[in-house]
């Protein structure tokens, strides 16, 4: 991959672009590249071939590339769309907003995430709605398959804040019960909250036959304690704080963590539901690579 191409998808520089539109893009453009130089090649994540251009064709399905190549006007020939409608659940609350200093917050990952997905999805013609949730349902945005719906996904995203405490359960299953048509379910989330809630909630979408892949982003300072001196806990959602020295419960603190995802991990995979642990420094490639496994097993 072209260092440029790599850039795109380093989490700190692309933060600092600008729009999130433009961020999207920049991101999904240099993750297709990399996959066009990888062993992953395979993959088809927008057209299959070229025809030559009809009178009545859309002329936003021109090849413009191709077009200054051999100044002939040719359509990108989609494979036949498969209406797959997907829904984004963006974890906004309270923990959300943690962030250690040079990296960051969860919540600006996850809607950086977020608006690559939704970008790479309504370049497949795929339908893309998004929920944003905390203690209620705040805010619920339906299903489109048209390029416009980015720019209504990132107006709301970009309007995210992260307040309160997070309740999935109702919210789960009200949504569940609100989605009719088999779709995918993608959560982005930190999952700080009980485990057997979490599991009972992504059970509600795989029990109405929806097919579910959860992102659990944590700050890397999360998944693994740093080095020695004084720490203080701080949980957002209560406001509680603790006081303790990282050297006396660091390896208790890391080996609970890995405990703690391994086993959400293996009882997810025991409900057909797809896991994906990323820190906050994760390139976004890995994340998208995930999802694109997913997506390709749908059809």
């Amino acid at each position: 991959m072209k260092p440029q191409s790599r850039q795109m998808l380093d989490p700190l520089v692309v933060s600092r672009l600008g729009k999130l539109e433009l961020i999207a893009r920049l991101v999904v453009e240099g993750f297709i590249t990399g996959l066009h130089r990888s062993p992953y090649h395979g993959f088809s994540v927008e057209f299959t071939d070229h025809r030559p251009y009809m009178p009545g064709d859309e002329r936003k399905n021109i090849d413009w590339k191709l077009y200054a190549k051999t100044e002939r006007f040719y359509i990108k020939q989609f494979e036949e769309e498969t209406n797959l409608k997907a829904y984004l659940l963006l974890d906004a609350s309270r923990s959300m907003a943690y962030g250690q200093e040079g990296s960051l917050p969860k919540d600006r990952y996850a809607v950086l995430l977020a608006a690559s997905l939704a970008y790479l999805l309504l370049r497949q013609r795929d339908g893309v709605g998004l929920a944003l949730y905390s203690y209620s349902l705040r805010h619920y945005i339906p299903p489109r398959a048209r390029m416009s719906q980015m720019k209504v996904l990132s107006a709301a995203l970009e309007n995210t804040v992260c307040q309160g405490l997070t309740r999935p359960l109702p919210i789960f299953r009200e949504l569940a019960e609100r989605i009719h048509r088999r779709g995918l379910i993608v959560v982005l989330s930190d999952l700080l909250t009980a485990p057997e809630d979490t599991l009972r909630s992504l059970k509600y979408f795989a029990h109405h036959k929806h097919e579910v892949i959860v992102f659990h982003i944590l700050d890397p300072a999360e998944i693994s304690l740093p080095g020695r001196g004084e720490v203080i806990f701080h949980d957002m959602e209560t406001e509680e704080f603790l006081q303790t020295n990282s050297w006396e419960i660091k390896a208790a603190y890391d080996r609970e963590v890995r405990r703690l995802t391994d086993d959400l991990r293996a009882r997810c995979r025991e409900s057909l539901i797809d896991y994906q642990l990323v820190s906050t420094d994760t390139p976004f490639d890995k994340a998208l690579f995930a999802f694109l496994e997913k997506r390709r097993r749908l059809g």
